[in-house]
């Protein structure tokens, strides 16, 4: 974690987040705290980083998303040796999925 980044407010800020319960929650917070401009900025990020760990290719982001090759760098970089944000949800994201796949092909195999 970054020492410059930490603070009193920051955890104010974290901890007001991790008490949202539902996508909706979410979009009236970071609508009341961001403009839509970052908002938009924070989600082709993320999507960059889904399309990477994906395996997909900066030509292939780029003509998917728009987002310039200095962005995916960034967020590549990020994957490869940054505080391991990325990771965490990418990889519970893709639990959840894997469990939902799971689930749907039990419910279709009981029928």
């Amino acid at each position: 974690m970054n020492g410059k980044l930490k603070d009193e407010h920051m955890d104010d800020l974290f901890r007001a987040i991790l008490t949202l319960e539902t996508t909706d929650e979410c979009y009236s917070l970071f609508e009341d705290l961001c403009t839509i401009s970052e908002i938009k900025s924070l989600a082709s990020r993320f999507q960059v980083a889904i399309l990477l760990d994906k395996g997909y290719t900066y030509t292939e982001i780029f003509e998917k998303t728009g987002v310039s090759t200095a962005t995916i760098s960034r967020v590549k970089r990020c994957l490869d040796y940054g505080a391991d944000g990325y990771r965490t949800v990418l990889d519970r994201m893709n639990i959840q999925a894997e469990k939902s796949e799971k689930g749907r092909m039990e419910g279709k195999s009981k029928k």
